[in-house]
């Protein structure tokens, strides 16, 4: 039996290929033993063994599990709200003719502006005493800092991502809908259909696919949420916004207990993992990846 002979393609990429492995698969594995392990930095880098406890210290700790609630509740708002906005920006801006390039330009600057930017400006806006943000506020009858009420702090930092990244979706699904064929729409006025009823029918089920595309990217990014939050409130008030990706940089960098800090990492890779297959796989389903 003759052995497969690599083709010349693979062998030019397989030095590539062997580097990008080793960058992958050192790290993780890593991360796998430091999990097992207390990790000492006094007088050079140890791992002692420490069998189980670091995960069983996870399911006693109520602090993370507090964190992984206001994760996925930040998760589940600002993926909602960018999807719906950005949703239907992209319509509105599908049917502008004149001033439309324009009008794109403006509306995708949030996106290319640096986390920690937004955080800053968002910060300087919601100042409690020179802020924009809050002197209309308190015009409509809101006194206070907002970014010192629980629950105003996370929805003010949830404002924030959802400003910087909705044009992302809103981009995405502008060019899934320049990509519908024209006649369909418009045999699907010929027939009498409504606007809405050729969004449902016609428009939608075209660019299925762009949408999951959109879903994904900012499903990936969400979950790791960190700069605006951290150069804002920093998880605060009251770990009120200390959603999972801060305490996991609190927890390694912070109290140093990078033994712990790779149990919770390693919780939010199979977070990512199992987030991913569930959007495809239930999406799927309905029929969006035919």
């Amino acid at each position: 039996m003759k052995r497969a002979i690599p083709s010349f393609e693979m062998r030019m990429m397989l030095p590539a290929l062997l580097v990008l492995a080793s960058l992958s698969l050192i790290p993780f594995v890593t991360l796998i033993v430091m999990s097992f392990s207390h990790v000492k930095l006094m007088g050079g880098i140890r791992f002692e063994n420490a069998a189980l406890e670091n995960w069983h210290h996870l399911l006693e700790d109520a602090d993370v599990r507090s964190s992984w609630g206001t994760s996925l509740l930040y998760f589940g708002l600002t993926l909602g709200i960018e999807m719906a906005l950005g949703i239907v920006f992209a319509l509105i801006l599908h049917r502008v003719v004149r001033g439309r390039n324009l009008l794109l330009a403006l509306a995708i600057v949030p996106m290319f502006m640096a986390p920690i930017v937004v955080g800053l400006l968002g910060r300087f806006l919601t100042d409690s005493t020179l802020g924009l943000y809050a002197w209309a506020l308190r015009i409509l009858g809101f006194e206070g800092d907002l970014l010192a009420g629980k629950t105003s702090a996370l929805l003010t930092v949830i404002a924030m991502d959802v400003w910087e990244w909705t044009p992302l979706v809103a981009l995405v699904t502008f060019a899934g809908l320049s990509a519908v064929p024209a006649p369909l729409v418009e045999a699907a006025a010929v027939d009498g259909a409504g606007y809405f009823q050729t969004l449902r029918y016609i428009v939608f089920p075209q660019i299925r696919r762009v949408l999951l595309v959109a879903l994904l990217v900012r499903a990936m990014d969400a979950i790791r949420f960190f700069d605006i939050i951290t150069i804002t409130t920093n998880g605060g008030p009251a770990d009120a916004t200390k959603i999972i990706p801060v305490r996991l940089y609190e927890t390694a960098f912070r109290f140093r207990e990078l033994g712990y800090a790779s149990v919770i990492g390693i919780l939010m890779l199979a977070f990512s993992i199992l987030m991913a297959h569930a959007f495809v796989r239930v999406l799927g389903e309905k029929g969006l990846t035919r």
